[in-house]
């Protein structure tokens, strides 16, 4: 049975250069395999797939909170109010051999549920690469519901930004100054979040 996949970490962890490696070796080894990306995050474009030490790839379909996976046409779970555009035919031959999903936390429960389906009714394995949880310390609404439905669950680790500790917390800044308030989610890179340690996040938000 194929596995549901959640590789989370902070910013800054490597995250999506490791989901590019991981499309290479499919690739190389001439197996088919679908790169997918939420279509909010349009940071580096709306269909480019971008790691911070600079490789890219495009994305093969954008996501958004109504997108349904279809297989011979059909839904694999209850349709939503998904349109034409937001519809996506899983190829049946050649057969898929992966899914990589970029920015995973992103994503819309609805469609997490569908991740899960296409590794249970298709049997082919969904590697989701992500954020756990946001600056303000809860978890995305995606991530939750990834938690609850993987097979596996793995850290990418980084080390803090201030310090050698392992990273934990993703730490935000507006006009450099740490904050901790704000609307959740809120597209941004280097400029605007660094990877911290519990202890490091909790000083700069001046809570000790």
């Amino acid at each position: 049975m194929a596995k549901l996949y959640f590789r989370y970490g902070t910013v800054g962890s490597a995250k999506t250069m490791n989901l590019l490696a991981v499309a290479h070796n499919y690739r190389s080894q001439k197996k088919a395999v679908f790169i997918l990306k939420p279509a909010m995050d349009d940071r580096f474009g709306s269909t480019e797939v971008r790691s911070r030490s600079g490789l890219s790839c495009p994305a093969d379909f954008q996501l958004g909170p109504n997108t349904t996976f279809l297989y011979k046409g059909e839904p694999l779970t209850p349709k939503s109010d998904s349109t034409k555009e937001d519809e996506i035919q899983i190829p049946h031959a050649p057969p898929l051999s992966c899914l990589l999903i970029d920015e995973v936390q992103f994503l819309s429960p609805f469609v997490i549920e569908q991740l899960y389906w296409i590794t249970v009714r298709l049997d082919i394995p969904v590697i989701c690469y992500g954020l756990k949880n946001n600056f303000k310390k809860s978890l995305f609404d995606g991530s939750k519901r990834l938690l609850e439905l993987a097979d596996s669950i793995e850290e990418v680790k980084t080390t803090c930004f201030y310090c050698n500790c392992k990273a934990t917390h993703n730490l935000k800044f507006i006009n450099n100054k740490a904050v901790s308030s704000g609307p959740s989610i809120d597209l941004g890179a280097d400029e605007k979040y660094k990877p911290t340690c519990k202890k490091c996040y909790e000083f700069k938000v001046k809570s000790i």
